[in-house]
């Protein structure tokens, strides 16, 4: 049974100042950012990763490098795990535009999958798509996979593709740099998160769709 550790990126300069910068290849990680890569390996520390893959932004695969090396294994790319894109909100700081660009993200999560970024660079059954692809390509053959990824992306894609977190979770939970949400699949196809960040999910199975997340 596959189990899939997705981790947002390390810190870059675009978080500090706030910025929405989601294109290629993007900024490379603070000196903040490469010390979360290097303690993300001993976080990591008690999972037997079979693969290691990044989207193929700068600091995703500056993110993923430490892992990977100790590992020994291989950092692969796959570009449907990329950022969503901004549109014409790119580089913008200000509340508005991330009041914009997070609603019509968090929009995707709550069904309405023809919403698309000012600027129309993509719908949500496009990313979706994409992102579906790059987590059963990720899995495929292995046990335990991790995929470095993007904030809105994780969120957006684990609060809709799990079986006991509603579509709401994760709009509501956001995830710090390096934050990790793991997943296990399970007999019906279906993930089920086992993290997120701070919150860990009893295994019990139980009518409650949404768990019950434990501090």
């Amino acid at each position: 049974m596959a189990r899939l550790i997705l981790v947002r990126h390390g810190q870059t300069r675009s978080n500090v100042h706030g910025l929405l910068d989601t294109a290629a290849p993007g900024p490379g990680l603070t000196d903040l950012g490469r010390e979360q890569a290097a303690a993300l390996v001993q976080v990591l520390a008690g999972e037997a990763i079979d693969r290691v893959v990044a989207s193929p932004l700068t600091r995703t695969v500056e993110t993923a490098a430490p892992l990977a090396a100790a590992r020994g294994l291989p950092l692969l790319q796959d570009a449907g795990l990329r950022e969503v894109l901004a549109g014409d909100l790119e580089m913008l700081a200000d509340h508005d535009s991330h009041r914009a660009y997070l609603g019509a993200v968090f929009s995707w999560a709550t069904g309405d999958l023809a919403a698309r970024m000012p600027g129309d660079p993509e719908s949500g059954a496009d990313f979706f798509a994409r992102y579906d692809a790059a987590v059963e390509a990720a899995t495929a053959g292995v046990g335990t996979v991790v995929c470095v990824s993007h904030g809105a992306s994780i969120r957006t894609w684990a609060g809709s593709r799990a079986s006991n977190v509603d579509r709401e979770f994760g709009a509501a939970h956001g995830l710090p740099n390096t934050g990790v949400v793991t997943l296990d699949r399970q007999g019906d196809g279906l993930w089920r998160v086992d993290t997120w960040t701070d919150f860990r999910f009893p295994p019990a199975l139980d009518d409650d769709p949404t768990g019950a997340p434990v501090a």
